[in-house]
Formats: C-alpha cells, sequence, structure tokens
C-alpha cells in the first residue's frame, strides 16, 4: 500500500478556531493538503511541506498522527496518515497558487464541507486537540 501524509492546518482567533481547506481551482470539492512520502521523507515533513505547497502554509505539527484514512486512486488503495498543524505563517505566494485555492473556515463549517471526505470521522479528534 502506497502511504500519503496530509496536514490539517488550523488556527486559533478570537472567534473561535479556524480550519484551511484546499481545492483545485478547477474543483467543487473541499479537501486537506495531502501528498505521496517520498523516499528518505517522514510522514511528518510530508504533511508539512503539502501545507507548504498545496496551501502556502507553514507551522508546527502538534503531536502525532490522529489517525489515518484510505482511498483508491490509481487504482490502488492509499493510506494517509493525517495531522494536526498549528500555523505559524501564511504566504501570499505558494509553489501549487495557481492551481489550487485555499480558504479559512470555522471548525464546524470545516466538518459539513468536508462531509464526504474520509477525512470527515477525524475532525473531531482535530477539534479536541486543539481546542485543549
Amino acid at each position: 500500500m502506497d502511504q500519503q501524509a496530509a496536514a490539517i492546518p488550523f488556527c486559533r482567533r478570537e472567534n473561535g478556531v479556524f480550519v484551511c481547506l484546499i481545492r483545485r481551482r478547477d474543483a467543487t470539492f473541499w479537501g486537506i493538503p495531502k501528498g505521496f512520502v517520498d523516499p528518505g521523507d517522514t510522514r511528518e515533513e510530508t504533511a508539512l511541506n503539502e501545507a507548504w505547497e498545496e496551501a502556502g502554509l507553514r507551522g508546527q505539527l502538534l503531536g502525532e498522527a490522529i489517525g489515518t484514512y484510505q482511498y483508491v486512486k490509481f487504482r490502488g488503495r492509499l493510506t494517509v496518515a493525517v495531522y494536526v498543524m498549528e500555523v505559524l505563517t501564511e504566504e501570499p505566494a505558494w509553489p501549487e497558487a495557481r492551481l489550487r485555492e485555499r480558504r479559512w473556515f470555522r471548525m464546524d463549517e470545516a466538518v459539513t464541507l468536508l462531509a464526504g471526505h474520509p477525512v470527515n470521522p477525524l475532525l473531531a479528534r482535530a477539534a479536541a486537540l486543539v481546542s485543549s
């Protein structure tokens, strides 16, 4: 099984916890930054790298992966390790800015927008981690 890693990027604001979701500019469905773990990289490094490449976000992971999910792509089953990332900087330009849109949503809005996404069952764990 091929391994991927993903980040749930969040920030705390006066009016609550916000999650940054991304989507391809030609798509309607939102998701989170994720990608393949390259040889020599850790899952943690991959999660941080994907948040930068796909969303222009830099930050720090909060501990270990909060879980995994699986999905089928390229006729194979992929396993994605999911990390929670506190965003420290948000850059105006990033490697995939031409391809992807990023937008901040309140945690409850993100849960609704990701209702059909396989990461959805892990969002409650993410919310508990960032509110503690």
